[in-house]
Parts: C-alpha cells; sequence; structure tokens
C-alpha cells in the first residue's frame, strides 16, 4: 500500500502562486510515475502533470494549459514530490489530487485531495 498526502492548497488571487505537496509513505517501487489531477465543480477530473521515475532517470510531462507555469519537483529525502503553481487563473480552481502508478499499470493510489482557489 501507498499512502499520499497532499496539502497547501488555499484561496490565492489571479497571477499569484501555491505550492502543493504530495508526501509519499508506505510501499515503496523503484520505478514508478506519480502524477497530478485536478478536478473542477461539475467536471470531469483532469490530468495536469506528471513526474517518472525508472532506472535510467526520470522524466517530466505537462498538459500544454498549465506548461510554463508549474512545476513538478521532488524531494527524495523528504518523499514528497511538489507541484508549483504560478501564475494562477480561476480557471486552475479545482480540488488537486496526487496519484501513483507502475510504470505500465493504472494510477492505483491516490491522494485526499486540496483545494484551491484563484480568485478574479
Amino acid at each position: 500500500q501507498v499512502q499520499l498526502v497532499e496539502s497547501g492548497g488555499g484561496l490565492v488571487q489571479t497571477g499569484e502562486s501555491l505550492k502543493l505537496s504530495c508526501a509519499a509513505s508506505g510501499r515503496t517501487f523503484t520505478s514508478y510515475t506519480l502524477g497530478w489531477f485536478r478536478q473542477a465543480p461539475g467536471k470531469e477530473r483532469e490530468f495536469v502533470g506528471r513526474i517518472t521515475w525508472s532506472t535510467s532517470g526520470s522524466n517530466i510531462f505537462y498538459v500544454d494549459s498549465v506548461k510554463g507555469r508549474f512545476t513538478i519537483s521532488r524531494d527524495n529525502a523528504k518523499n514528497t514530490v511538489y507541484l508549483q503553481m504560478n501564475s494562477l487563473k480561476p480557471e486552475d480552481t479545482a480540488v488537486y489530487y496526487c496519484a501513483v502508478k507502475t510504470l505500465s499499470g493504472p494510477y492505483v493510489y491516490w491522494g485526499q485531495g486540496t483545494q484551491v482557489t484563484v480568485s478574479s
């Protein structure tokens, strides 16, 4: 089992920044992917980006809507992955989730989510 706990959400104004954290504990994997997702009220869950670890290194991907504004990073010592969100827009308002999967499987482990609200 993997436990994921998100934190760092809050209420900010347009153009401001937030840094979300996803702290992992429990089972560890040599190779895995941690993804960030978000779900706005009345909308389906949306993939935001992911960081993949493997024996050959790491790789990060972002969807176009956040590219250049959001940055995923990790702190191995803290078993934590971060989502730095800059230049926030009202359309970024959502509950943000982190999730983990093995390289070939579906996202199995999910955090509880953290609310991000961007006021105009």
